[in-house]
């Protein structure tokens, strides 16, 4: 109910201005706050206004007068009586709000006709960059990069359906010392995967690279070289660029296979992109002052950041051989995104979708960054972070060998669990159903069972995986949400699509003016979460509807009623599958209409 909402927060500054003009001029440009928000229970109506109690020590009044002055001037506005029943002025001195019915009604015709389902786009909006899954070259994909990518994708939808030109950046580690040791190990022992594509599959490189790294950490004289080859990367070398590239290539397309699996888009913009701007960050940190020699490396300490030996703690950005970091990569990103166009991507909020391990490197360089001032006024520079993901014992998700799980594993059996899921279910309803549905039914709710199960945590914390929870038909999972539609659709399908004008919806139920009213909070979640970057409100919120709507659907009679008020029941079911269905998408989780 954001333009509700917008129409009262106006209204009532309007009243608190006429019923407190001196305190409203100084109060600045900003006048006195309303403090609108939504009500804490049904009972209350639907907004409460809570302005009265902070106003009550600067206007040495009690809150109830004033609360009663304000109301009193709300009475004078037209726009508001049009809009709200008599407000009801409760306890110490809080504003209980109630919207009009007809004007609810009003605004679940507009939702019925709007493709957007009253969400407004954002105006003159500036570029976004969402940093999300990052994996490594030459290693697989494990469930370590499940949450950044389907985390990363969702807000990114989000932010895209606002309105927001999202890039979708994929940061993907191409550059550095592992590629000086792996290039290295391959000479000797698998000369062919350096001049011929895909002459090894890349579970095979996986392992090369592992004994790369064992020889890498225990062989000075193969450190040496594998730095050399790390020198002739940089410098442009024939031999070892077609090395890369090669390696590169066979890994991008092992990571393409999974996106197009969970539906993701991305840019590929890997480390290796931001390689000739390194030096221009020393450059820059020089010329702004911050940079400090310590002990042969170039650093800036951050301000309020204090080591164990009391010290600021310092930022390395060129080690002491030259060779430059994550940190010298990650600052150079970051003055790249908010450079304006044609010399970067002129955005005003970048995003990165990192597990929270990362939150203190990531809190160094932003500071830097600010320092240097490479961040514009105004724009925003956040670290989304996320916990870990858990087996059901509560440690860190491993297979019975002690790997880590590999993602694409873990989605093959998420499918594999929900087609005999669900060949068990048909059997029991004695239903008979061709390949090609069940396969298409598996996939659909096995891939939405894992997306969901993650997004529907809170992100910050870890969460303990479980197949069996996350693809129980009951409580809060995407089965459960994709049988409130599967459910919906069934109803369309019997009572057919009745358009219906404004003024012909008709609700008397409490369950029809219930689920009237969840439905219209689907835009303030919206923004909620482009604010907060939760996804796990969306699926709350998504869940609470479903509910909602079961409710009504199980007390309020659908297709057997009367038919005066079939076609408003049909409108709010069909105004419920749009925002399940909206909702989910902005998940990236695809829906069904049978299951």
């Amino acid at each position: 109910m954001l333009r509700i909402a917008n129409a009262l927060e106006t209204q009532l500054r309007g009243a608190m201005q006429r019923a407190f003009p001196e305190a409203w001029a100084e109060a600045g440009e900003a006048g006195l706050d309303p403090q609108l928000a939504p009500a804490s229970k049904p009972e209350f109506g639907d907004f409460q206004a809570n302005a009265a109690l902070p106003l009550a020590k600067p206007l040495k009044q009690a809150p109830r007068e004033i609360a009663t002055a304000i109301v009193d001037q709300l009475h004078t506005d037209a726009a508001f009586t049009e809009l709200c029943l008599e407000p009801q002025i409760a306890g110490p001195g809080f504003i209980n709000l109630t919207i009009r019915p007809e004007r609810l009604a009003a605004e679940v015709a507009f939702r019925l006709g709007d493709e957007r389902l009253g969400v407004p786009p954002v105006k003159d909006a500036a570029p976004v960059v969402v940093d999300f899954s990052s994996p490594n070259i030459a290693k697989e994909m494990h469930v370590g990069h499940l949450r950044s990518t389907i985390i990363g994708d969702s807000l990114a939808r989000v932010l895209e359906f606002r309105g927001y030109p999202v890039l979708r950046l994929n940061h993907v580690g191409d550059w550095g010392t592992q590629f000086g040791m792996l290039i290295t190990h391959l000479k000797q022992v698998a000369p062919e995967a350096l001049d011929t594509a895909d002459a090894i599959d890349l579970g095979d490189l996986v392992a090369f690279y592992r004994e790369a790294k064992k020889r890498f950490d225990d062989d000075e004289a193969f450190q040496i070289t594998s730095r050399e080859e790390v020198v002739k990367l940089q410098s442009g070398d024939p031999l070892s660029l077609k090395a890369w590239g090669l390696l590169c290539d066979q890994s991008r397309r092992e990571f393409q296979k999974i996106y197009d699996r969970l539906d993701i888009r991305l840019r590929e913009r890997g480390e290796s992109f931001y390689n000739p701007l390194l030096q221009g960050v020393i450059e820059g940190l020089k010329h702004s002052g911050l940079l400090v020699t310590d002990d042969g490396a170039e650093c800036v300490f951050l301000e309020g950041v204090i080591g164990k030996d009391g010290k600021p703690l310092p930022v390395i950005v060129q080690k002491s051989d030259g060779g430059f970091n994550y940190a010298t990569t990650d600052l150079a990103a970051i003055r790249y995104r908010f450079a304006v166009a044609p010399e970067g991507d002129a955005a005003r909020r970048v995003i990165y979708v990192t597990d929270s391990g990362q939150a203190n490197h990531f809190a160094g360089v932003f500071q830097v960054a600010e320092r240097a001032g490479w961040i514009p006024d105004g724009a925003r520079l956040e670290h989304v972070p996320f916990g870990l993901v858990q087996g059901e014992d509560g440690k860190k998700l491993k297979t019975r060998a002690g790997d880590t799980v590999r993602l694409r594993d873990l989605l093959d059996e998420a499918v594999e669990r929900a087609e005999a899921d669900l060949r068990s279910r048909l059997h029991e309803e004695g239903r008979s159903e061709p390949d090609d549905f069940i396969q298409h039914v598996a996939g659909t709710v096995g891939l939405a069972a894992v997306k969901y199960a993650d997004l529907s945590q809170n992100r910050i914390t870890n969460y303990q995986f479980s197949f069996d929870r996350m693809l129980a038909l009951q409580g809060n999972t995407a089965p459960y949400l994709l049988y409130a539609l599967v459910r919906i659709a069934g109803i369309a399908r019997k009572g057919g699509d009745l358009d219906v004008a404004a003024d012909q919806l008709q609700f008397s139920e409490p369950q029809e003016w219930a689920l009237v009213r969840e439905l219209l909070k689907f835009d303030a979640v919206i923004a909620e979460v482009e604010e907060e970057l939760l996804p796990n409100r969306l699926c709350s919120y998504l869940f609470e509807l479903s509910q909602v709507f079961n409710r009504f659907y199980d007390q309020v009679p659908v297709l057997k009623a009367d038919a005066a008020v079939l076609p408003s029941r049909l409108a709010l079911c069909r105004l419920t599958a749009d925002t399940l269905k909206a909702g989910l998408g902005l998940l990236g989780i695809a829906t069904l209409e049978r299951m």
